[in-house]
């Protein structure tokens, strides 16, 4: 009778940090969700430069040193823009990642997503409110870059609940808002860059990672 075989501390070592990480983090988030977030953000900023093109001879430039009146003129169409890139980036981002969730097994709404949600939530609320604040008192050249600071400090914030890249794109997004602050006349272009691009890089970046068949860390996420 041959002896049982011995297991590997190794591997159930393994295997329990991986059974912790599932219930602790929310692991399914799709790349292909931050592609689409990626593809919006750029259309939107394209819809902006056009807009504000039509209402002012300098368009983005003109707006940053525009009077009170004008910017309050413009702000429902801005914040109808902004509405519209932010609903369709999160139905963007629940298509696939509630399409990744459901080949993996896993609950879309599950406790570490929740977390994940109400960390991300209160700096971008925050910073929203913020930036309309800037944007009513005179100092619209800081929202673009406000816009890009908040919410790299909400990944950063949530990024303890989900993967790592989520971490580093937060930081990509903090040093473009650094970089916008001294640049103001290139918000748009900074916008584009960080929600547009950094979106897409990233989001490309993760799906090679975790979502390519036969990816490395196809089976863990």
């Amino acid at each position: 009778m041959k002896p049982a075989a011995t297991p590997d501390p190794l591997a159930q070592l393994s295997e329990i940090r991986a059974i912790m990480e599932r219930s602790s983090r929310f692991l399914s988030l799709s790349g292909l969700s931050g592609v689409g977030a990626g593809v919006v953000a750029l259309l939107g900023a394209a819809a902006g430069h056009f807009y504000l093109q039509s209402e002012f001879p300098d368009g983005y430039l003109r707006l940053l040193s525009a009077s009170p009146v004008e910017r309050q003129a413009a702000l429902p169409a801005l914040l109808l823009l902004a509405g519209g890139m932010i609903g369709a980036a999160l139905l963007v981002a629940f298509y696939f990642t509630r399409r990744r969730t459901h080949r993996s097994g896993q609950t879309l709404w599950s406790a570490p997503a929740r977390r994940l949600a109400v960390a991300l939530a209160v700096p971008l609320v925050a910073g929203g409110l913020f930036c309309l604040r800037l944007y009513l008192g005179g100092d619209a050249a800081m929202v673009v870059p406000g816009l890009l600071l908040f919410y790299g400090l909400a990944l950063l914030n949530a990024s303890k609940y989900t993967l790592d890249e989520i971490r580093w794109l937060g930081l990509t997004q903090i040093g473009l808002g650094l970089l916008a602050m001294l640049q103001p006349g290139w918000g748009l272009i900074y916008f584009a860059l960080g929600f547009g691009l950094g979106h897409i890089g990233y989001g490309l970046l993760m799906y090679n990672r975790y979502e390519r068949p036969g990816a490395a860390g196809t089976s863990a996420a």
